[in-house]
């Protein structure tokens, strides 16, 4: 698969200026799989506008970029603000390039921060297939605990996307913690950040596509950029049969389950 991350700077613009973007990046690449950012749709840091600006899963924004993934033949994940009967969720989903909805996922876990205001909890692990690759999305703070990307990995994710609205701050996630991800898994980690600043916030960027043996396939700096990778399944098989961790998991866990601590 050729992937790419949109990292776009649309602090202060709208859906129509957001989307326009994304459409001048990907014209004419070629790709399968191209990842915006965690609430692309809206952005990140805006308030009570994302109570304004939530949609439903196939609202006006979705079929706008189902549109846009029929016109360029790649499929699209994007974050967005989503309204459901019981509230609103930091949610992302992916389109495929037939405009069909192939999965969304809901954030599992909420930061300390604004969006305990905003948003309730996802429940659910979310994977599926795209391409042949056998794919899984969780957002921005899930990516930070250990179990997340496990959990996915063991249910069969070869593709881990994480679009994600990471602060400069904490450069650390993104140089130290999403690489030791994807090499304590052997397992390729797409993760798609801002760039720029959004009233007031400052984003990291360093967008990044994260091999299975975890060093960089490719990475952004600083400013609004669209990065691509070939993604090698093989590189997969190939970093497993070197550090078999997924295989040795059961030992560790039977080992666990049978310490007693005095």
């Amino acid at each position: 698969m050729k992937v790419s991350v949109f990292q776009c700077s649309a602090g202060g613009l709208g859906s129509k200026d957001r989307l326009q973007q994304l459409s001048d990046a990907i014209a004419g690449q070629q790709l399968d799989l191209v990842v915006c950012p965690e609430l692309f749709m809206s952005g990140y840091d805006v308030g009570d506008s994302l109570v304004e600006l939530a949609e439903s899963v196939d609202g006006p924004f979705f079929k706008a970029v189902a549109d846009m993934a029929v016109a360029n033949g790649t499929a699209i994940v994007y974050g967005y603000p989503e309204k459901a009967e019981q509230g609103i969720y930091n949610s992302a989903l992916c389109v495929d390039k037939q405009g069909k909805l192939v999965a969304n996922h809901r954030k599992l876990l909420l930061p300390p921060g604004f969006e305990q205001d905003y948003f309730l909890s996802g429940q659910q692990l979310t994977l599926f297939s795209l391409n042949g690759v056998q794919c899984a999305m969780i957002v921005c703070y899930d990516v930070e605990f250990p179990e997340a990307v496990r959990a996915v990995t063991v249910a069969g994710a070869e593709l881990v996307i994480v679009p994600t609205a990471l602060g400069e701050e904490w450069g650390i996630v993104a140089n130290k913690v999403v690489p030791t991800r994807a090499f304590e898994n052997g397992v390729w980690l797409i993760y798609a950040n801002h760039a720029g600043s959004e009233n007031g916030r400052a984003y990291l960027g360093e967008s990044c596509i994260v091999k299975p043996d975890g060093h960089d396939a490719v990475r952004a700096g600083s400013k609004q950029v669209l990065i691509t990778a070939n993604i090698d399944i093989n590189d997969l098989h190939t970093a497993r049969k070197r550090l078999p961790y997924l295989v040795n998991l059961p030992e560790l866990q039977a080992a666990i389950g049978k310490t007693s601590i005095t």
